[in-house]
Protein backbone atom coordinates (compact mmCIF):
# COMPACT_ATOMS: atom_id res chain seq x y z
CA UNK A 1 0.00 0.00 0.00
CA UNK A 2 2.84 2.36 0.87
CA UNK A 3 4.48 1.63 -2.49
CA UNK A 4 1.26 2.54 -4.30
CA UNK A 5 1.02 5.80 -2.36
CA UNK A 6 4.61 6.60 -3.23
CA UNK A 7 3.90 5.98 -6.92
CA UNK A 8 0.84 8.23 -6.79
CA UNK A 9 2.83 10.94 -5.06
CA UNK A 10 5.59 10.72 -7.68
CA UNK A 11 3.00 10.89 -10.46
CA UNK A 12 1.36 13.93 -8.89
CA UNK A 13 4.76 15.61 -8.56
CA UNK A 14 5.43 15.05 -12.26
CA UNK A 15 2.01 16.46 -13.18
CA UNK A 16 2.60 19.50 -10.99
CA UNK A 17 6.00 20.00 -12.62
CA UNK A 18 4.49 19.73 -16.12
CA UNK A 19 1.76 22.24 -15.24
CA UNK A 20 4.38 24.63 -13.90
CA UNK A 21 6.39 24.38 -17.12
CA UNK A 22 3.27 24.94 -19.25
CA UNK A 23 2.35 28.01 -17.21
CA UNK A 24 5.85 29.42 -17.68
CA UNK A 25 5.72 28.78 -21.42
CA UNK A 26 2.31 30.44 -21.74
CA UNK A 27 3.58 33.43 -19.79
CA UNK A 28 6.55 33.76 -22.15
CA UNK A 29 4.31 33.47 -25.20
CA UNK A 30 2.08 36.19 -23.78
CA UNK A 31 5.12 38.48 -23.48
CA UNK A 32 6.24 37.83 -27.08
CA UNK A 33 4.95 40.58 -29.40
CA UNK A 34 3.16 39.67 -32.59
CA UNK A 35 4.95 40.37 -35.87
CA UNK A 36 3.81 42.15 -39.01
CA UNK A 37 5.26 42.72 -42.47
CA UNK A 38 4.41 45.18 -45.24
CA UNK A 39 4.07 43.95 -48.82
CA UNK A 40 4.20 46.65 -51.52
CA UNK A 41 3.23 46.03 -55.14
CA UNK A 42 5.34 48.87 -56.58
CA UNK A 43 3.57 48.73 -59.94
CA UNK A 44 0.25 49.49 -58.26
CA UNK A 45 1.83 52.09 -55.97
CA UNK A 46 3.54 54.06 -58.76
CA UNK A 47 0.47 54.00 -61.00
CA UNK A 48 -2.06 54.91 -58.30
CA UNK A 49 0.08 57.49 -56.46
CA UNK A 50 1.22 59.04 -59.76
CA UNK A 51 -2.37 59.35 -60.92
CA UNK A 52 -3.47 60.83 -57.59
CA UNK A 53 -0.67 63.38 -57.10
CA UNK A 54 0.84 64.05 -60.55
CA UNK A 55 -2.14 63.24 -62.75
CA UNK A 56 -0.33 60.50 -64.66
CA UNK A 57 0.60 56.82 -64.30
CA UNK A 58 3.75 57.25 -66.41
CA UNK A 59 6.73 56.73 -64.09
CA UNK A 60 8.91 58.92 -66.31
CA UNK A 61 6.68 61.91 -65.62
CA UNK A 62 7.19 62.07 -61.85
CA UNK A 63 9.63 61.26 -59.06
CA UNK A 64 8.72 59.13 -56.07
CA UNK A 65 10.70 59.41 -52.83
CA UNK A 66 10.65 55.70 -52.05
CA UNK A 67 12.75 56.01 -48.90
CA UNK A 68 10.52 58.67 -47.40
CA UNK A 69 7.36 56.81 -48.38
CA UNK A 70 8.62 53.52 -46.93
CA UNK A 71 9.39 55.28 -43.66
CA UNK A 72 5.87 56.74 -43.65
CA UNK A 73 4.34 53.30 -44.25
CA UNK A 74 6.43 51.82 -41.42
CA UNK A 75 5.30 54.61 -39.08
CA UNK A 76 1.66 54.07 -40.04
CA UNK A 77 2.01 50.31 -39.45
CA UNK A 78 3.56 51.02 -36.04
CA UNK A 79 0.38 52.93 -35.13
CA UNK A 80 -2.03 50.36 -36.55
CA UNK A 81 -0.23 47.31 -35.13
CA UNK A 82 0.62 48.92 -31.80
CA UNK A 83 1.64 45.72 -29.99
CA UNK A 84 3.53 44.24 -32.92
CA UNK A 85 7.06 44.42 -34.25
CA UNK A 86 8.03 44.88 -37.91
CA UNK A 87 9.65 41.92 -39.65
CA UNK A 88 10.49 43.86 -42.82
CA UNK A 89 9.06 45.65 -45.86
CA UNK A 90 8.84 43.59 -49.06
CA UNK A 91 9.03 45.73 -52.23
CA UNK A 92 7.88 43.99 -55.43
CA UNK A 93 8.69 45.53 -58.79
CA UNK A 94 9.50 44.58 -62.38
CA UNK A 95 12.83 44.91 -64.20
CA UNK A 96 14.29 43.85 -67.52
CA UNK A 97 15.79 40.40 -67.06
CA UNK A 98 15.25 40.90 -63.33
CA UNK A 99 18.30 43.18 -63.14
CA UNK A 100 17.96 45.96 -60.56
CA UNK A 101 17.71 49.50 -61.86
CA UNK A 102 19.67 52.17 -60.00
CA UNK A 103 16.49 53.21 -58.19
CA UNK A 104 15.66 49.64 -57.20
CA UNK A 105 19.22 49.11 -55.98
CA UNK A 106 18.90 52.18 -53.75
CA UNK A 107 15.66 50.85 -52.30
CA UNK A 108 17.22 47.41 -51.74
CA UNK A 109 19.95 49.02 -49.64
CA UNK A 110 17.46 50.54 -47.19
CA UNK A 111 17.29 48.89 -43.75
CA UNK A 112 14.45 46.40 -43.19
CA UNK A 113 13.58 46.38 -46.91
CA UNK A 114 13.69 43.39 -49.24
CA UNK A 115 13.34 44.05 -52.99
CA UNK A 116 11.88 41.20 -55.03
CA UNK A 117 11.84 41.51 -58.83
CA UNK A 118 9.57 40.10 -61.46
CA UNK A 119 10.14 40.65 -65.15
CA UNK A 120 9.04 43.37 -67.57
CA UNK A 121 7.78 42.58 -71.06
CA UNK A 122 8.17 44.80 -74.13
CA UNK A 123 5.12 46.84 -73.06
CA UNK A 124 6.61 47.53 -69.61
CA UNK A 125 4.07 45.22 -67.97
CA UNK A 126 5.07 43.34 -64.83
CA UNK A 127 5.25 39.55 -65.05
CA UNK A 128 5.62 37.20 -62.09
CA UNK A 129 5.17 39.79 -59.33
CA UNK A 130 1.87 38.37 -58.04
CA UNK A 131 3.39 34.90 -57.72
CA UNK A 132 6.31 36.33 -55.72
CA UNK A 133 3.89 38.03 -53.34
CA UNK A 134 1.91 34.82 -52.90
CA UNK A 135 5.05 32.77 -52.28
CA UNK A 136 6.33 35.13 -49.58
CA UNK A 137 2.96 35.64 -47.90
CA UNK A 138 2.25 31.92 -47.78
CA UNK A 139 5.73 30.97 -46.57
CA UNK A 140 5.85 33.57 -43.79
CA UNK A 141 2.35 32.68 -42.59
CA UNK A 142 3.08 28.93 -42.71
CA UNK A 143 6.19 29.33 -40.57
CA UNK A 144 4.37 31.67 -38.14
CA UNK A 145 6.89 34.40 -38.96
CA UNK A 146 4.08 36.98 -39.16
CA UNK A 147 0.68 37.37 -37.56
CA UNK A 148 -0.41 40.33 -39.70
CA UNK A 149 0.34 41.31 -43.29
CA UNK A 150 -0.26 44.81 -44.68
CA UNK A 151 -0.68 44.42 -48.44
CA UNK A 152 -0.45 47.55 -50.60
CA UNK A 153 -1.84 46.48 -53.95
CA UNK A 154 -4.98 46.20 -56.01
CA UNK A 155 -4.74 43.32 -58.50
CA UNK A 156 -7.39 40.59 -58.39
CA UNK A 157 -4.60 38.04 -58.90
CA UNK A 158 -3.55 38.74 -55.29
CA UNK A 159 -6.69 37.02 -53.98
CA UNK A 160 -4.93 33.64 -53.97
CA UNK A 161 -2.05 35.14 -51.96
CA UNK A 162 -4.49 36.46 -49.36
CA UNK A 163 -6.28 33.13 -49.11
CA UNK A 164 -3.00 31.23 -48.76
CA UNK A 165 -1.81 33.42 -45.87
CA UNK A 166 -5.18 33.32 -44.12
CA UNK A 167 -5.17 29.53 -44.40
CA UNK A 168 -2.20 29.48 -42.03
CA UNK A 169 -3.78 31.87 -39.55
CA UNK A 170 -2.32 35.23 -40.62
CA UNK A 171 -4.55 38.27 -40.91
CA UNK A 172 -4.23 40.24 -44.15
CA UNK A 173 -4.96 43.98 -44.22
CA UNK A 174 -5.36 45.62 -47.62
CA UNK A 175 -3.89 49.11 -48.00
CA UNK A 176 -4.76 51.26 -50.98
CA UNK A 177 -4.19 54.62 -52.65
CA UNK A 178 -7.12 57.00 -52.94
CA UNK A 179 -8.52 56.99 -56.48
CA UNK A 180 -9.41 60.38 -58.01
CA UNK A 181 -12.46 58.68 -59.48
CA UNK A 182 -13.86 55.17 -59.36
CA UNK A 183 -11.82 52.42 -57.72
CA UNK A 184 -8.27 51.18 -58.27
CA UNK A 185 -8.53 47.89 -56.34
CA UNK A 186 -10.37 44.78 -57.46
CA UNK A 187 -13.60 44.03 -55.61
CA UNK A 188 -12.80 40.31 -55.09
CA UNK A 189 -9.62 41.40 -53.30
CA UNK A 190 -11.59 43.76 -51.05
CA UNK A 191 -13.97 40.94 -50.18
CA UNK A 192 -11.25 38.53 -49.08
CA UNK A 193 -9.06 40.65 -46.77
CA UNK A 194 -9.54 41.06 -43.02
CA UNK A 195 -9.53 44.87 -43.14
CA UNK A 196 -9.11 47.65 -45.68
CA UNK A 197 -7.54 51.10 -45.36
CA UNK A 198 -7.04 53.85 -47.98
CA UNK A 199 -4.34 56.55 -47.86
CA UNK A 200 -5.32 59.92 -49.26
CA UNK A 201 -3.72 62.71 -51.27
CA UNK A 202 -2.24 64.42 -48.20
CA UNK A 203 -0.42 61.23 -47.25
CA UNK A 204 1.31 60.89 -50.64
CA UNK A 205 1.89 64.55 -51.52
CA UNK A 206 5.28 64.85 -49.76
CA UNK A 207 6.68 61.86 -51.67
CA UNK A 208 5.51 62.39 -55.27
CA UNK A 209 6.59 65.31 -57.47
CA UNK A 210 6.00 65.88 -61.16
CA UNK A 211 9.11 66.17 -63.33
CA UNK A 212 9.63 69.18 -65.52
CA UNK A 213 10.06 68.28 -69.18
CA UNK A 214 13.43 69.18 -70.72
CA UNK A 215 13.17 72.39 -72.66
CA UNK A 216 14.30 72.46 -76.26
CA UNK A 217 14.28 75.65 -78.27
CA UNK A 218 13.50 74.87 -81.92
CA UNK A 219 14.37 78.47 -82.81
CA UNK A 220 17.87 78.02 -81.45
CA UNK A 221 18.66 74.81 -83.31
CA UNK A 222 18.51 73.79 -86.95
CA UNK A 223 15.62 71.51 -87.80
CA UNK A 224 16.99 68.01 -88.42
CA UNK A 225 16.29 66.31 -91.72
CA UNK A 226 14.00 63.31 -91.94
CA UNK A 227 17.04 61.14 -92.74
CA UNK A 228 18.85 62.33 -89.63
CA UNK A 229 15.82 61.54 -87.49
CA UNK A 230 15.39 58.16 -89.18
CA UNK A 231 19.04 57.34 -88.40
CA UNK A 232 18.54 58.29 -84.74
CA UNK A 233 15.51 56.00 -84.64
CA UNK A 234 17.67 53.12 -85.88
CA UNK A 235 20.35 53.92 -83.28
CA UNK A 236 17.80 53.81 -80.46
CA UNK A 237 16.36 50.56 -81.84
CA UNK A 238 19.80 48.95 -81.68
CA UNK A 239 20.17 49.98 -78.01
CA UNK A 240 16.62 48.84 -77.26
CA UNK A 241 17.26 45.40 -78.76
CA UNK A 242 20.58 44.99 -76.96
CA UNK A 243 18.95 45.81 -73.62
CA UNK A 244 15.79 43.75 -74.00
CA UNK A 245 16.71 40.84 -76.25
CA UNK A 246 14.95 38.92 -78.99
CA UNK A 247 12.06 37.79 -76.78
CA UNK A 248 10.96 41.40 -76.40
CA UNK A 249 11.37 41.86 -80.16
CA UNK A 250 9.08 38.91 -80.87
CA UNK A 251 6.45 40.44 -78.57
CA UNK A 252 6.75 43.83 -80.25
CA UNK A 253 6.67 42.85 -83.94
CA UNK A 254 2.97 41.83 -84.21
CA UNK A 255 2.01 45.43 -83.40
CA UNK A 256 3.79 46.90 -86.47
CA UNK A 257 3.49 49.69 -87.54
CA UNK A 258 2.28 50.83 -84.10
CA UNK A 259 4.44 51.02 -80.99
CA UNK A 260 3.10 50.53 -77.45
CA UNK A 261 2.62 53.90 -75.77
CA UNK A 262 5.44 53.38 -73.26
CA UNK A 263 7.93 52.36 -75.96
CA UNK A 264 6.89 55.23 -78.23
CA UNK A 265 7.30 57.73 -75.39
CA UNK A 266 10.76 56.37 -74.51
CA UNK A 267 11.73 56.63 -78.18
CA UNK A 268 10.59 60.25 -78.38
CA UNK A 269 12.34 61.37 -75.20
CA UNK A 270 15.63 59.67 -76.08
CA UNK A 271 15.57 61.01 -79.64
CA UNK A 272 14.97 64.57 -78.44
CA UNK A 273 17.92 64.20 -76.08
CA UNK A 274 20.19 63.05 -78.90
CA UNK A 275 18.97 65.64 -81.38
CA UNK A 276 18.58 68.45 -78.82
CA UNK A 277 15.46 69.34 -80.71
CA UNK A 278 11.79 69.01 -79.80
CA UNK A 279 9.78 66.67 -82.02
CA UNK A 280 6.47 67.56 -80.35
CA UNK A 281 3.86 68.57 -82.88
CA UNK A 282 6.08 67.62 -85.85
CA UNK A 283 4.26 64.64 -87.28
CA UNK A 284 6.60 64.12 -90.25
CA UNK A 285 9.70 63.86 -88.05
CA UNK A 286 7.89 61.60 -85.55
CA UNK A 287 6.98 59.27 -88.43
CA UNK A 288 10.59 59.27 -89.63
CA UNK A 289 11.74 58.40 -86.11
CA UNK A 290 9.35 55.46 -85.85
CA UNK A 291 10.25 54.31 -89.38
CA UNK A 292 13.93 54.22 -88.48
CA UNK A 293 13.19 52.33 -85.28
CA UNK A 294 11.06 49.70 -87.03
CA UNK A 295 13.39 49.31 -90.01
CA UNK A 296 16.33 48.40 -87.79
CA UNK A 297 14.29 45.90 -85.73
CA UNK A 298 12.91 44.19 -88.84
CA UNK A 299 16.39 43.69 -90.25
CA UNK A 300 17.33 41.87 -87.01
CA UNK A 301 14.39 39.45 -86.99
Amino acid sequence: MEAMNDDLAALQARIDRTNELLQRMLAEVAKTPSTHAIFVDAGYLYAAAGRLVAGTEDRRAFDLDAEGLIDALIDRARTIFADSRLLRVYWYDGARRRIHTAEQQTIAELPDVKVRLGNLNANNQQKGVDSLIRSDLESLARHRAISDAALLGGDEDLVSAVEAAQGYGARVHLWGVEAPEGRNQAEPLLWEVDSQRTFDLEFFKPYVSRRTAPAYDPAGAARPTRENVRFVGAQIAAKWLAARGREALVELLPGHPYLPGSVDQDLLVEAEGILQYSLRGQADLRRALRDGFWEHLQTQY
